[in-house]
């Protein structure tokens, strides 16, 4: 089984922050996989598929961003999972412009709550991630920027990026997440 996690908070005050790029991006997966969000398991909104063969398993925690690693280790201690080859975590990243996405296999939180708390939780940093990328505004306090609404300027550029991270959670299904990576990366930087 593959579980594909996305990151946000709950409610509709945060609905299209920028700290919800991980839940847009599964709600773009789940209309591409045709799978109803609907269940709640694992202190989470979930949906459950087969795609080419593979169990899949779409979540979105209810804890709010902080507390998010509670549900994710629920989920991996439930299905026995693998966290370095069944688990991605879709989540939103200050430290990349708008419009880019990037993956890696593993690494620390940088800074990101809702990171740190799957890192505390799985007691490992060793899984495979999708950042979407939101642009830091130093003017702005982080806290405050980061459940601010984007800007229509850059909303174009955002909503490819969490589409882009959809498509590249769609790939982590059925194909090791370093090939994974090397494409999507490597569009990145022709882009």
């Amino acid at each position: 089984m593959k579980l594909i996690v996305g990151l946000g908070n709950p409610g509709r005050e945060y609905k299209n922050t920028r700290h919800n790029a991980g839940f847009l991006a599964m709600d773009i997966l789940a209309d591409k996989l045709n799978v109803e969000m609907n269940r709640k398991a694992f202190n989470s909104i979930i949906g459950k598929t087969i795609y080419k063969g593979q169990h899949v398993l779409l979540m979105k925690p209810q804890t709010y961003m902080n507390n998010s690693g509670e549900a994710v280790r629920k989920a991996i201690n439930y299905y026995q999972l693998n966290p370095q080859e069944d688990l991605v975590v879709i989540y939103d990243d200050l430290d990349l412009s708008y419009g880019q996405i990037r993956l890696r296999s593993k690494g620390s939180s940088g800074g990101h709550k809702g990171m740190k708390s799957i890192i505390t939780n799985i007691t490992t940093q060793e899984f495979p991630r999708i950042r979407i990328g939101i642009e830091k505004n130093p003017l702005i306090l982080t806290s405050d920027y980061v459940l601010g609404k984007i800007e229509k300027e850059n909303l174009p550029a955002f909503k490819l990026a969490v589409e882009k991270a959809a498509l590249a959670a769609i790939d982590f299904i059925n194909l090791p997440f370093d090939k994974v990576m090397n494409m999507y990366n490597k569009k990145e930087a022709d882009d």
